[in-house]
């Protein structure tokens, strides 16, 4: 009998103003799942530069899966959003946003001279395809903005380009929860249950699963995210 394929599902911890991260809950709630005959491993990241990418790539080596799914939160969006890209470039200033270690950076390579950017390798259309149809808002996202998620996505794609690892590997992110929208500060901020948003990733490693090339039909967006 062949062996039983393995997503690794990582998903970042509290950060910044968000006590609760839905990426984090998302994980925890989908540890051990087999969804379209993967196995689904979760791993909880810390949240601070450099660190978090040596974690997730200690697991890679460690669990060897066929594919790595990575969560993060982006509050402001409605949806899920599938990243398209990782990018080479590092400014949490800008969001005046600390990562858990306290470290600021600001205009610094994840990896000094190495590309401006890595093209996310999961099927981001047949996933968003199919979390629309199952009743999940969601779209295609060109920028994971230049905090820890881009950095994180940077980093692990970069890892499997250079050690020519056959694993695909992409970015998830998902919205605010209510608890957390909730807050003062997040006043009028679109948020989205964990409910909807395990169902969303459920569903897109499903599609992972059910795709190992993306299709090609075009994935109508009503804004540019």
């Amino acid at each position: 009998m062949a062996a039983m394929s393995k997503v690794l599902l990582t998903g970042f911890e509290p950060y910044g103003k968000t006590p609760i991260n839905p990426a984090e809950q998302v994980a925890k709630a989908l540890d051990g799942a087999v969804i379209g005959g993967a196995q689904v491993q979760s791993l909880i990241v810390p949240n601070s530069f450099f660190q978090c990418i040596e974690v997730v790539c200690a697991a890679i080596a460690e669990t060897q899966p066929q594919a790595v799914v990575m969560l993060g939160e982006y509050g402001g969006r409605a949806m899920i959003t599938l990243e398209r890209l990782g990018q080479n470039l590092n400014d949490g200033r800008r969001y005046d946003l600390l990562d858990n270690a306290g470290a600021s950076l600001q205009d610094v390579m994840t990896v000094p001279g190495g590309p401006a950017a890595h093209y996310a390798t999961l099927p981001i259309r047949a996933i968003v395809r199919d979390l629309r149809a199952a009743g999940v808002p969601a779209d295609i996202s060109d920028t994971a903005a230049t905090f820890c998620c881009n950095h994180l996505l940077y980093g692990v794609l970069h890892h499997i380009a250079t050690q020519g690892l056959q694993v695909r590997a992409g970015w998830i992110h998902l919205p605010h929860l209510p608890a957390v929208a909730a807050l003062e500060e997040n006043l009028g901020a679109p948020s989205m249950s964990v409910e909807t948003a395990t169902l969303g990733v459920k569903t897109a490693i499903a599609s992972l699963q059910a795709n190992p090339v993306d299709g090609e039909i075009p994935i109508r967006s009503r804004m540019q995210i």
